[in-house]
């Protein structure tokens, strides 16, 4: 699927993998990308991008990717204006991380992993990336229902892609409970919604991503970052947003290319 000409929604585009992505869409030709965000740098990185690549291609949404009517009204405004979105890059995310059961050592009492949080990190990276995935479906399908077409044939190419960010701790993690069984839970969304949504002609495929050099990944303290994830990776390094873009952006181009796609840099845990 060519990227050029495609109307494309990537959330969490202010940082991170999100954003890089976001501007190697721009470089390649993408025609218009709803760069979406909950904080205001948002309109900061839109500005960034139309002014590199010298047109008005980025358009900036403010807002929680969890609200439905937010989503909706991303997806109204783009196709309304500029076309059915055929590209969606969920790239919004959190981590909450702590153990599953803490001891105290004085106390010897134990205590588990709050709810409160497993539930935050569910609803933005599980529960939000699939339904920003199941929106582009919707709109494509009802975009060829409205032009009489029914089941998809190869002739008529590719009519959508979605990428899900999803992790090398979808493979399980120390620590990170919550943020693994999110990753792991978008693989059996994303082969279901491959099954489902090719019906309509849209791909839909996973990249896990390692450790890489964004805010989510800094906030976990260079000491953590030399001593739990460096020495475990064999390129020796936190792998840069930009490497996690290209690898995007080849899986949309490249129709042949399905499932998952693992990005790691040759991380493997310790014992």
């Amino acid at each position: 699927m060519r990227i050029e000409d495609k109307v494309a929604v990537i959330t969490g585009a202010a940082s991170g993998i999100g954003e890089s992505v976001s501007k190697l869409m721009a470089e390649q030709g993408v025609k218009k990308i709803a760069v979406v965000d909950m904080t205001d740098r948002i309109e900061e990185v839109a500005a960034d991008i139309n002014a590199e690549v010298g047109r008005d291609v980025a358009v900036a949404f403010q807002g929680d990717v969890t609200d439905s009517e937010f989503r909706k009204s991303v997806y109204d405004q783009m196709e309304k204006n500029y076309g059915i979105v055929s590209i969606c890059v969920p790239a919004a995310g959190i981590t909450r991380d702590d153990l599953a059961v803490r001891v105290d050592r004085e106390t010897g009492k134990a205590s588990i992993y709050p709810q409160e949080n497993f539930e935050m990190v569910v609803n933005i990276n599980l529960i939000a990336p699939v339904y920003w995935a199941m929106e582009l479906i919707a709109r494509v399908a009802e975009d060829r229902a409205a032009k009489g077409l029914k089941k998809w044939v190869a002739d008529e190419h590719v009519q959508g892609t979605v990428i899900f960010i999803g992790s090398i701790s979808s493979q399980g993690n120390k620590g990170q409970v919550s943020y693994a069984s999110t990753k792991a839970g978008l693989e059996g969304a994303a082969s279901t919604l491959a099954k489902e949504a090719t019906f309509h002609g849209v791909r839909c495929g996973v990249i896990h991503p390692g450790f890489t050099d964004t805010p989510m990944v800094r906030a976990m303290g260079e000491e953590y970052i030399e001593k739990y994830i460096l020495p475990y990776t064999q390129l020796g390094r936190l792998i840069k947003p930009e490497e996690i873009a290209d690898a995007i952006c080849f899986m949309i181009s490249n129709s042949v290319v399905s499932g998952q796609l693992w990005a790691d840099a040759g991380w493997h845990p310790s014992a």
